[in-house]
């Protein structure tokens, strides 16, 4: 539910990493934060609850403008993964525009993973959106782990799914800039659809996801 301000040409859209207790979803965006480009995006804050903690930074304060003056504001969210957070869990997820669910690859958390993405499609229906049209990827985090789930295994479960799914070690900064960066693009396809950006504002998809993308140690072409 992208926020738009047609007077002031502002849009704020906000992206919500979700997924069972101790997935890593903390981590993932630890990681994205030092990862990528100090300049473009914001500080980390901490929203403390009893026993979890969701955190949020902004991803660019300072907008990315495009060439018809749009300037366009970017948040990463994560809820707490504990059952006892619910209500803070749908009140993340309110008026969000893109969801990045952070499964736990070790197989005891299976029947987690299972019962947390069925608490996602609950959420997001009770907040009033629908995860059929939402963009969503799946990250099957900590793979740097033994006793995890086997990659034909997940693939064949998640594939029929059309769901993008990637693997990643958020301890060891692997797969998250790939996770990250998909959502991206899928969110401004499904903002696109709806506001143009290309047709209207002249921002095409590459300029935005590279933009959002940009990795800290990048070196900065003349």
């Amino acid at each position: 539910m992208i926020e738009y301000d047609e007077f002031d040409n502002k849009m704020i859209l906000k992206l919500v990493y979700y997924g069972p207790a101790l997935s890593g979803k903390t981590t993932n965006l630890l990681q994205l934060h030092d990862i990528l480009e100090k300049q473009g995006r914001g500080d980390l804050t901490v929203l403390d609850t009893k026993n979890d903690r969701t955190i949020f930074f902004d991803l660019l304060p300072f907008f990315i403008t495009a060439p018809s003056g749009l300037k366009i504001k970017l948040k990463v969210f994560t809820v707490p993964g504990q059952v006892r957070h619910d209500a803070t869990r749908k009140a993340v997820l309110q008026r969000a525009d893109g969801v990045a669910f952070i499964a736990d690859s070790q197989l005891p958390e299976e029947t987690n993973n299972f019962e947390s993405f069925k608490n996602l499609e609950d959420n997001l229906r009770f907040v009033g959106l629908d995860i059929e049209t939402l963009p969503l990827v799946v990250q099957f985090n900590k793979r740097d782990l033994k006793n995890i789930a086997g990659e034909s295994d997940i693939r064949s479960v998640w594939g029929p799914t059309g769901i993008p799914v990637f693997l990643a070690s958020a301890l060891e900064g692997w797969g998250l800039l790939e996770t990250f960066g998909r959502l991206v693009e899928l969110t401004y396809e499904h903002t696109d659809r709806r506001y143009h950006l290309k047709e209207k504002h002249g921002l095409d998809k590459e300029m935005f996801v590279q933009r959002l993308t940009k990795r800290a140690d990048e070196t900065v072409r003349p």
